[in-house]
């Protein structure tokens, strides 16, 4: 909110039911010049207005209203483009793809193009130092197996997927969609949500932005 939209709040917030005029008196502004901040207030939810009373505080804070929009975000909102990696490749190639990409974490696919696993940076240091030459080591044992791996699905909340991320302290989940084959568990990789992501978010709703993300 501007500085005048936060003290029309106030305004309101201590002495309302009160008319745009008199709330224009207290501002010495005229009636006219406060019309476009009084719509966003009423749209945002913060006040509200009823004929011949005026307007009312409505009770909610910034804090309250800043929960409600990221609520209303979906993870299919914020996702990031994938970038995968057959599970035929080795260490060094996935070392390559990382670097070109400019990337931290790959999904790797089996031949259906399914997910079968995921690899960070530490997993391929960690292959590297127990293994020795990355040339020689097929991706499938530098990579964390499909059982184990961390999961977000496109319609579920950007809250819940960042609790996922921090409680299991890692940097990128892949965005998933079931697949039924028939035989197991199958997932189609759609996207990636990371850190980045996040902070991203922070800055565009600590900026107004937020509504880029309903679409």
């Amino acid at each position: 909110m501007s500085t005048r939209q936060k003290q029309i709040a106030e305004i309101v917030r201590q002495d309302g039911p009160i008319t745009g005029e008199h709330i224009a008196a207290r501002l010495h502004v005229t009636r006219a010049a406060l019309r476009s901040d009084l719509a966003i207030l009423v749209m945002g939810g913060i006040l509200d207005a009823r004929p011949k009373v005026g307007y009312y505080y409505t009770g909610k804070n910034t804090l309250g209203m800043l929960m409600e929009e990221i609520s209303a975000i979906r993870v299919k909102d914020l996702q990031s483009i994938p970038v995968v990696i057959s599970q035929d490749k080795s260490a060094y190639e996935a070392m390559v793809t990382m670097f070109l990409e400019d990337v931290g974490t790959l999904f790797v696919i089996d031949e259906a193009g399914l997910l079968c696993g995921v690899l960070s940076r530490k997993d391929l240091l960690k292959a590297a130092l127990n293994n020795g030459d990355p040339r020689e080591i097929p991706l499938v044992l530098a990579m964390t197996p499909l059982s184990k791996i961390i999961m977000a699905e496109p319609d579920e909340s950007v809250a819940a997927a960042a609790r996922r991320l921090i409680d299991n302290e890692i940097d990128c989940l892949p965005v998933v969609k079931a697949v039924d084959n028939g035989k197991q568990r199958s997932f189609e990789v759609v996207g990636r949500i990371t850190k980045t992501n996040f902070t991203r978010l922070l800055v565009d709703l600590a900026e107004g932005k937020g509504g880029n993300y309903h679409k």
